[in-house]
C-alpha cells in the first residue's frame, strides 16, 4: 500500500500521464538500474526507441 502512494506522490509531482499500473511496471523493469527515476519513465513514453522487428522469424508461416 505504501509502495503505491509513493508512486502516486512521484506521479503528481512530476506531472506525468502514465498510469500508476504502468509506473509500477517501469520502475519494477528498471529496479536494479542506475538510471534516474524521471529518465526511466519518459523513456517509456516514446515507442519509437524499440527497434524494428522485421528480422523476426514466423511460427506460422504459410
Amino acid at each position: 500500500m505504501s509502495v503505491y502512494v509513493l508512486v502516486a506522490i512521484v506521479r503528481k509531482r512530476l506531472g506525468l500521464d502514465a498510469s500508476l499500473y504502468q509506473i509500477l511496471q517501469i520502475l519494477s523493469i528498471t529496479l536494479f538500474e542506475k538510471v534516474p527515476i524521471l529518465q526511466a519513465l519518459q523513456a517509456s513514453d516514446s515507442h519509437s526507441d524499440l527497434p524494428d522487428s522485421d528480422n523476426q522469424l514466423n511460427l506460422f508461416d504459410f
